[in-house]
């Protein structure tokens, strides 16, 4: 008899013990509760952390997070106002503001992510093929650039420069994010921002892109390398130029100076010959005497020519005749 009361008794403690805890629970900071009865909720939800007690056995706690959650969209391909096809990268935080509307609407954080893949995308979708590509890129605040930085770019890309923004980046990702918070709601989600991460041209586009870009910069190149060319042209030809009338001039002050010292070299040599033209007359024969004649001429002169007078003049002491003076 005394065991089965030790059964008895250890049961009921065991029991007892299995209701104490089926009754208590934790919640940890960062969550929120929702009590369960027969599938309802029961009261509203716990948000606060610690210990707390709930009808053991016939209801059940389910757990939800209170802080910001991440949604991360796929990237999807979409026509702008402009028909250019892109790639748009969304991003956007969340909250489970009404844990309630959480658990009847959507269940869990995957049925809330997929909520939130329809509802996005449909906002964004919308809104990207009813504005430019120019606004997508863009902020309202774009400033023109000032028109010497705008002169090498080619007049296609500078009326793309110039065009007034009527609405930025922010201002449409600030409309999706309107659009999206009139229909989260009822699910219990609060969307808290919404940003485009990225966007791309798509792959066929992108080539095309990419190929203007480089026979742009080709032509600039171009452009550079003939400016370049032409101004080299112009500083040789300078060069040129320069340096012909520097050997002009130069020849000119050497002939000039050269001209100078010949009249005054004749008129030193015309003073000297002038007292004695006699004796100028015999230093030309003797000049003449020395030159050797050409070997392949002959010359046949006459005893009686003048130009053997000095020599029919000499004495045979090899001094000349006195001349009559």
């Amino acid at each position: 008899m005394s065991n089965t009361l030790k059964i008895v008794a250890l049961g009921a403690i065991a029991l007892i013990f299995l209701t104490l805890y089926s009754a208590v629970y934790t919640l940890q900071e960062g969550l929120q509760a929702v009590i369960v009865q027969f599938g309802k909720p029961v009261g509203q939800p716990v948000t606060e952390a610690g210990l707390h007690v709930k009808l053991p056995f016939i209801q059940e706690v389910r757990r939800f997070e209170k802080r910001l959650l991440v949604w991360d969209g796929d990237p999807n391909q979409i026509p702008t106002k402009g028909r250019e096809f892109i790639w748009v990268d969304t991003t956007a935080r969340w909250r489970i503001a009404d844990a309630i509307k959480f658990m009847e609407n959507v269940g869990t954080e995957e049925g809330a992510t997929s909520r939130l893949n329809d509802i996005l995308d449909s906002v964004v979708r919308d809104q990207v093929s009813s504005s430019e590509l120019v606004e997508l890129v863009r902020s309202s605040s774009w400033e023109v650039p000032e028109q010497e930085a705008l002169k090498d770019v080619p007049e296609e890309q500078e009326k793309e420069l110039k065009k007034e923004i009527t609405r930025g980046r922010e201002e449409i990702t600030r409309t999706i994010l309107a659009e999206s918070r009139r229909i989260i709601p009822q699910y219990g989600i609060e969307l808290v921002d919404v940003r485009i991460k990225r966007l791309d041209y798509v792959e066929s586009v992108r080539k095309k892109v990419y190929d203007r870009m480089i026979s742009e910069r080709k032509r600039i190149a171009a452009q550079f390398r003939s400016e370049g060319e032409g101004r080299s042209a112009e500083i040789l030809g300078q060069m040129e130029k320069d340096l012909r009338q520097i050997r002009s001039t130069a020849y000119r002050q050497v002939q000039e100076v050269q001209g100078k010292a010949d009249a005054e070299a004749t008129q030193i040599y015309g003073k000297a010959y002038g007292r004695d033209p006699e004796f100028y007359a015999f230093l030309r024969t003797l000049e003449v005497y020395e030159e050797r004649p050409n070997k392949n001429s002959v010359m046949v002169l006459t005893t009686d020519s003048d130009f053997y007078r000095y020599l029919k003049q000499a004495s045979p002491q090899g001094s000349l005749l006195k001349s009559e003076r």
